[in-house]
């Protein structure tokens, strides 16, 4: 293995780990905070990525077309939350019905399977011809991503949305309108994944239909990674959050290292699902396995 030319791919793997880090602070929203599976985000990050790239392309304000990719990513959130809660479709089947009409629309939006967007023609906030300059906008966007949402969630409404997560039938005995919850959790969490698919358009320099699929299984594993990093900091809510964008940038650096010890990188989706396979199992299975039988206490009469 070339050692070298590893060491040279580290800072576009850490940006690009960054960018599926906001996309799996979207999937953690849903998946820890809600408690949902949310299957949108497979379609909602290449409306993000599509929507960036077509406004850019017709002119547009790099700034006014991410807004944009943000309030189309919003829409797709709230059709899932609609179908959800007032449908009363399950919640992850609700997210494959959204991510099969985001199919259609992405085509059309694009009206073609891709979409370039070179940075030599287009002024871009971030490129991978300037990895450094792309690492330092990443941290800023990580920054002040983190921040806002625990502001948010540290509000009383916000608060309400945890709650309804975290115990619904309580919340709503509580008075808390938890379907309203659950549709506003759906919109911020898919109008980050929008964020993070027109930062990644112009890093990547193009909007391709394809770029989405298996984004909730890299969401997944840097939930996951995150959470066991940072295992000992759990009560913080930033450091959680933090855990999840040093979890996408972890699961980069490995697809990286395996790419470069010659792996089929045909078989990277599949290990990327086994990965997250194995660390969902490992709470059930240490509970199940390996815990100590409670030792029983003998009455005394």
């Amino acid at each position: 293995m070339d050692i070298t030319g590893l060491l040279g791919a580290m800072p576009g793997a850490v940006a690009q780990g960054m960018i599926w880090g906001i996309m799996a602070i979207g999937v953690y929203i849903t998946f820890k905070i809600l408690d949902l599976a949310d299957l949108t985000v497979d379609g909602s990050m290449v409306t993000g990525m599509a929507v960036c790239a077509m406004l850019m392309a017709a002119g547009w304000n790099v700034w006014f077309a991410m807004l944009i990719s943000v309030l189309a990513g919003m829409c797709a959130g709230l059709l899932t939350g609609i179908f959800h809660t007032v449908m009363g479709i399950p919640a992850i089947l609700a997210g494959i019905l959204t991510q099969l009409i985001l199919w259609s629309v992405n085509l059309k939006i694009m009206g073609k399977a891709n979409q370039a967007l070179p940075a030599r023609k287009f002024d871009v906030l971030l490129t991978q011809l300037k990895t450094n300059q792309a690492l330092v906008v990443l941290v800023i966007f990580c920054i002040v991503i983190i921040a806002l949402l625990y502001a948010f969630f540290g509000t009383k409404f916000g608060t309400a949305i945890r709650a309804t997560g975290c115990n619904e039938k309580m919340a709503r005995a509580q008075g808390i309108n938890t379907n309203r919850n659950k549709v506003i959790g759906f919109v911020i969490s898919n109008g980050i994944v929008a964020l993070s698919g027109a930062l990644l358009a112009q890093y990547s320099g193009k909007a391709d239909i394809n770029d989405g699929r298996g984004a909730i299984v890299i969401g997944l594993a840097a939930v996951i990674i995150g959470e066991a990093v940072f295992s000992k900091f759990s009560q913080s809510f930033i450091l959680r959050l933090t855990g999840v964008i040093v979890g996408g940038i972890i699961y980069y650096i490995v697809y990286q290292a395996v790419i470069f010890l010659g792996l089929d990188t045909d078989l990277l989706k599949m290990l990327s699902a086994i990965v997250v396979a194995i660390f969902l199992a490992i709470p059930y299975m240490k509970k199940t396995y390996f815990s100590k039988p409670a030792k029983r206490i003998k009455e005394v009469q």
